[in-house]
């Protein structure tokens, strides 16, 4: 550990006096905290929400994003669909991609997913 010399003004500590290369260091860890706290806060003003691994993976591997966000919830397609106020079937057209959703049920499928409705789209 590097032991600063301490400068003294009537007695009390006024200064401490470190090697330019423990500055540099310390400088350097103090632009990374502030890089860190930025970072933060920029997410904590992201109105998104990041996607989880195991969507983007299945998304990724062909699943629809509907069904990916589905199968994270543990929702059945029944229970999806119903709290999206459509019939299973239309769901399973959706999931399949025989059918696309209009973006008034994307905003519903967005909802019950708790998700965003552009993150439901390919």
């Amino acid at each position: 550990m590097i032991r600063p010399q301490i400068i003294e003004s009537e007695g009390k500590p006024e200064y401490a006096v470190i090697p330019i290369a423990e500055w540099r260091r310390i400088e350097a860890l103090l632009e990374e905290i502030a890089d860190i706290r930025d970072f933060d806060a920029a997410l904590a003003k992201q109105e998104r929400r990041m996607t989880p691994f195991e969507v983007t993976s299945a998304i990724l591997d062909g699943t629809s994003p509907v069904r990916a966000w589905r199968e994270h919830r543990g929702l059945s397609r029944s229970d999806l669909a119903r709290a999206a106020g459509m019939d299973t079937p239309r769901l399973e057209e959706i999931e399949d991609g025989t059918q696309r959703a209009t973006p008034a049920a994307l905003r519903r499928l967005a909802k019950a997913l708790r998700t965003h409705p552009e993150g439901l789209t390919t």
